[in-house]
């Protein structure tokens, strides 16, 4: 299963991006979804998950701003960020697991990954 981000750029502080990710010839409806990201010099860190059955989490810094979710029309996964910060600068990756949960954890397990999609945020 090949994952492929998309929608990254440059935008001002207080912008908006809407990031995808698609898995060409698959359906992510049935997995478990998770957005992560990794700024320069800094570690990875889970940003949001949506399990197989709609449960969502997200880190405290993003609450409020961002939002995940599954575009069942074109079958992948979104994230909607809004009122960006220069903190959110980063390289952002999608992850998949397969499995069938209620909940899920934001830095949990995953079983493919896409290549990553940079977000960079600066006047």
């Amino acid at each position: 299963l090949q994952l492929v981000e998309s929608g990254g750029g440059l935008v001002q502080p207080g912008g908006s991006l809407r990031l995808s990710c698609k898995a060409p010839g698959y359906s992510l409806d049935y997995y478990t979804l998770r957005w992560f990201r990794q700024a320069p010099g800094k570690e990875r860190e889970g940003v949001a998950c949506l399990s197989s059955r709609g449960g969502k989490n997200y880190i405290d810094s993003v609450k409020g701003r961002f939002t995940i979710g599954r575009d069942y029309a074109n079958h992948s996964l979104i994230l909607e960020m809004n009122n960006l910060r220069p903190e959110d600068t980063a390289t952002y990756y999608c992850a998949v697991k397969s499995e069938m949960v209620n909940l899920c954890t934001i830095s949990g397990a995953n079983d493919w990954w896409g290549q990553g999609t940079q977000v960079t945020v600066s006047s």
